[in-house]
């Protein structure tokens, strides 16, 4: 593992200075471009993100509780958040794709963009240790950090609010259907149902995940549900 000297200049918007590149490259790569590719590193990286992250909202938000640790947490390493770093860091042009991806344009992405942000955290780690790797992480969020809203009013997501406004009122939880996926597989659609027993309604969403389906989805649901069941 390799430190970087406290006097060594770092030009990469990374800020590291990999002591193996393989694993740098080996992170750029996505799986459309054959193997080594990036995925084992991204399921090591989520872990570390989320990690390094709860941390530090833990020392910063010291008299918040779970919930507001637990939303301001999801805002920060939320897919969309991930990939407005990764442009920060601009990692498109240094993406690795196969012949499918550069057609369609993978290296701007959000949920390719997102997945390479945690294979370079998990390279970092690797390469340099865990200090080192969330010295680097910390600097990437510090804006998105900043901008947070004050503990307790970072805004609920909207599967959780339809459970809430439900469970307030003892009623049956959704029940969220996968409906169909479609696309080549670099490129996938998913669209998902959100069915309510009381009131009883149906909305649907369609996103590039089925989490992010199910997310739209509910959202649809909670704007159909009559002003007078509220």
């Amino acid at each position: 593992m390799r430190r970087r000297n406290s006097g060594e200049s770092v030009t990469d918007p990374l800020g590291h200075v990999f002591g193996s590149p393989a694993l740098l490259a080996q992170a750029l790569r996505h799986r459309s471009a054959g193997a080594p590719h990036n995925e084992r590193l991204e399921f090591l990286g989520d872990a570390l993100v989320n990690l390094f992250i709860a941390e530090a909202l833990y020392a910063r938000w010291p008299t918040a509780d779970e919930g507001a640790l637990t939303r301001a947490r999801a805002e920060l390493v939320r897919e969309s958040s991930l990939a407005s770093i990764a442009r920060t860091l601009e990692l498109g042009a240094r993406l690795t794709l196969g012949p499918g991806e550069l057609k369609s344009g993978g290296h701007r992405r959000d949920s390719i963009l997102a997945d390479t942000v945690e294979a370079i955290v998990a390279a970092i780690y690797l390469d340099a240790g865990f200090d080192a790797c969330r010295e680097a992480v910390l600097a990437w969020f510090e804006l998105p950090m900043e901008a947070l809203p004050a503990p307790g009013k970072v805004a609920k997501d909207a599967k959780t609010r339809l459970q809430e406004w439900l469970q307030a009122r003892q009623r049956p939880l959704p029940i969220y259907e996968l409906l169909a996926e479609e696309g080549e597989e670099h490129a996938r659609l998913f669209r998902v149902s959100c069915s309510l027993a009381q009131p009883a309604l149906v909305a649907e969403g369609e996103g590039t995940s089925r989490r992010a389906a199910e997310q739209v989805a509910a959202e649809a649901a909670l704007a159909l549900i009559p002003s007078t069941a509220r």
